[in-house]
C-alpha cells in the first residue's frame, strides 16, 4: 500500500514538473518569436536634424543616425521596420504606421503628441511674436493637451496593443528646450521658461497615458539636462534659417546621446 502511494506520488511530481518545463519551453518560444522591432512617430523618432536621411523615406525624413535605426543596428532584431515620419501626429501614425505590427513584434518604440498640440506653430509665435502671444499661444496648446490630446493617445494605444499583444512597448517624451538663468542670444528668458513648462506638461499627460496602457515612459529630459538649447553643449538645433523644418530638433549627438540611451534602458 505505501509502495502504490510512493508510485502515485512520485508519478504525480513526474506530471506536475514535465507541466511547468512544458510551459515554460512554451512561454519562452512565444517570447524568442516576438522578436521583431517597430519604430513609429514622429520627427523625434525619424530623427529629423540629424541627417544622413534614406533617400527612399523621401519626405519622412528618416534618418541612420536616428535613435531606432542605431538601436536596431547594435542589437540585429529578427525584423526592423521604421515607419515614423517627419509631422506625423497621432491620426497619421493610425492611418499609415501600424501595418507592419503583428504577433511576432516584440518591441515598439513611439513618440507623438507634438505635433497635435500645435508644437511648429507655437515654436513660430514664439519666435517672431511678442512674450505674450507666446505665452496665449502656449496656453492654447496646454489646453489641447489637457482636453483632447489623452483620447488621441489612448486610440494609437490601443491600437498598438491590439496589433502587437505580446510586445515591449516604449513611449519616449520630450526634451526641455532651453537652459535657463544664463544670457543667450534669441527669446527672452520669459518665453524660454513657457516653453520648457509646456514641454513637462505635454510630457506629464503622455507619460500618464502609456502608463495606463501598460508601456514604459522613456523620459529624455534627464539625458538632454545640460544639452539644452543655450548651455554652450546643445543637442539641439536653435532656429535654423536655412532648414528651417530642423529647428528645435535633436542632433545626431542628441539621437545617440539623449534618446538612444533612454530607449535602450526601457527597451
Amino acid at each position: 500500500m505505501r509502495r502504490s502511494r510512493l508510485v502515485v506520488l512520485l508519478g504525480s511530481l513526474l506530471l506536475a514538473v514535465t507541466a511547468a518545463l512544458t510551459g515554460a519551453a512554451s512561454a519562452q518560444a512565444s517570447e524568442a518569436a516576438a522578436t521583431g522591432y517597430v519604430a513609429l512617430g514622429d520627427s523625434y523618432s525619424s530623427g529629423v536634424g540629424a541627417g544622413s536621411y534614406i533617400s527612399s523615406s523621401g519626405d519622412c525624413k528618416r534618418s541612420t543616425r536616428a535613435y531606432p535605426y542605431l538601436w536596431a543596428a547594435a542589437n540585429s532584431p529578427s525584423s526592423f521596420h521604421f515607419t515614423a515620419c517627419s509631422g506625423a501626429r497621432t491620426d497619421e501614425v493610425l492611418a499609415g504606421q501600424l501595418a507592419p505590427l503583428n504577433a511576432s513584434t516584440g518591441l515598439v518604440s513611439l513618440t507623438v503628441g507634438g505635433n497635435d498640440a500645435g508644437f511648429a506653430d507655437v515654436m513660430t509665435t514664439c519666435v517672431l511674436q511678442s512674450d505674450s502671444a507666446c505665452v496665449s499661444r502656449i496656453n492654447t496648446a496646454r489646453a489641447y493637451v489637457d482636453t483632447t490630446l489623452p483620447g488621441k493617445l489612448d486610440n494609437v494605444y490601443a491600437a498598438i496593443r491590439g496589433k502587437a499583444p505580446s510586445a515591449q512597448v516604449v513611449v519616449i517624451g520630450y526634451p526641455r528646450f532651453y537652459k535657463l538663468g544664463q544670457a543667450c542670444l534669441g527669446l527672452s528668458e520669459t518665453k524660454r521658461k513657457a516653453i520648457n513648462d509646456a514641454s513637462d506638461h505635454l510630457n506629464t499627460a503622455i507619460e500618464k497615458r502609456a502608463r495606463n496602457h501598460g508601456f514604459a515612459f522613456g523620459d529624455v529630459r534627464t539625458t538632454f539636462t545640460g544639452h539644452e538649447i543655450c548651455s554652450g553643449a546643445s543637442w539641439l538645433h536653435s532656429v535654423n534659417w536655412f532648414n528651417i523644418g530642423e529647428s528645435y530638433h535633436p542632433t545626431a549627438g542628441g539621437q545617440s546621446g539623449g534618446y538612444l540611451p533612454v530607449f535602450d534602458s526601457t527597451a
